[in-house]
């Protein structure tokens, strides 16, 4: 009797050993992550859209350890370059199962955060294998672009055919323009963009300019290393809630930033070669393409693409391009289908333009 129960204790710490090899931990260095992360001790956070972690293992089923501050965030489960599934992460810190019966060979799982930051943040604690093994990870994208937008480039409303809501399960970045043209070049890609903001102006009371160089958007002492990420492409789709906020005097957004008096053309011209300045500091060697559309702000007899053209040529910068999506003449933001037209329209301009 005693034997067998040393045997089974015997059996069960071997049984527990092996079964802790298939956790893989948020620091594992065969992990690939891709966006402004936050790496704590024991776990790792992902708030800005299209921030993602992938893991390649052998194995018929995986799982990850999540836990959200909210309950608005919603991610994409993709297999083997193949989306599978959409979760949906509650505050309870907990095992979700990612994809079950599988084969037992050789996979690429990606979790990739469709929503962006104002649904929070969600807290990433590791993988479980259940069993199987983690692969050394592919080498790197050579290809690296990088995005910043507003809630056009965020995926706001993308799937939502019948309204045009901010909830996020109608909210998906994975196929906004700006992740589909990373994908088409098999680049890397990063992605700082929020709903409602702008250069000059927002919705609410941060400006694209006090924000682009944030790890966490939401804390003003947390800089970002640009060292870590350096583009070949920088894509800037911004000005189309500025051209909104700048015809609204009452606005309380439009009294902070200007008072009672409307920028001039050379106001909104410099703020915004201001910025396109900023990026061109940050990353001396990257194409700067500078976006707009495809909402009203391209409309016919629009100024605000005029603005951008001469805030351009002023930089005097070879390297600088402009590009605008026609305007869509739909209600609401852009959904699936006219992002893709988006894409379409991108990725032919750097194929013409920017050998990378």
């Amino acid at each position: 009797m005693k034997k067998n129960l040393i045997f089974c204790c015997l059996l069960a710490l071997i049984c527990s050993c092996t079964d802790s090899t298939s956790f893989i931990a948020p620091d594992n260095q065969e992990l690939a992550y891709e966006g402004r992360i936050i790496h704590n001790n024991d776990n790792v956070e992902l708030i800005w859209p299209g921030t993602s972690v992938s893991i390649h293992f052998k194995g018929s089923e995986i799982s990850a350890i999540l836990q959200d501050e909210d309950t608005s965030n919603y991610y994409n489960v993709i297999m083997d370059n193949k989306v599978i599934s959409k979760i949906h992460p509650n505050k309870e810190k907990q095992n979700y199962i990612l994809a079950s019966g599988l084969d037992n060979n050789e996979h690429t799982l990606q979790l990739f955060k469709r929503t962006e930051w104002d649904k929070g943040r969600t807290y990433f604690y590791g993988f479980d294998l259940n069993g199987g093994k983690i692969l050394s990870k592919p080498a790197p994208k050579k290809r690296k672009i990088e995005f910043y937008g507003n809630s056009i480039t965020c995926g706001y409303a993308t799937e939502d055919y019948s309204q045009d809501r901010s909830i996020g399960k109608y909210e998906n970045n994975y196929v906004t323009y700006a992740a589909v043209t990373a994908r088409h070049f098999d680049a890397q890609y990063y992605c700082i963009a929020k709903s409602g903001i702008g250069i000059l102006v927002s919705w609410f009371p941060l400006i694209m300019p006090e924000m682009y160089n944030r790890t966490d958007p939401t804390d003003s002492t947390s800089v970002w290393d640009f060292s870590q990420y350096s583009p070949d492409i920088v894509v800037i789709n911004l000005f189309q809630n500025d051209s909104w906020i700048v015809n609204l005097p009452q606005h309380e957004e439009f009294k902070h930033r200007f008072g009672d008096k409307k920028p001039s053309e050379d106001t909104i011209t410099s703020a915004y070669k201001n910025f396109v300045s900023s990026i061109r500091e940050k990353y001396p060697k990257a194409s700067i393409i500078c976006a707009l559309g495809s909402m009203d702000a391209t409309c016919k007899d629009s100024p605000w693409p005029f603005y951008i053209e001469k805030a351009v040529t002023q930089l005097e910068d070879k390297n600088i391009y402009t590009c605008y999506f026609p305007y869509k003449n739909t209600p609401g933001h852009p959904r699936v289908e006219e992002q893709q037209v988006m894409a379409d329209i991108l990725i032919k301009f750097i194929d013409d333009n920017i050998e990378w």
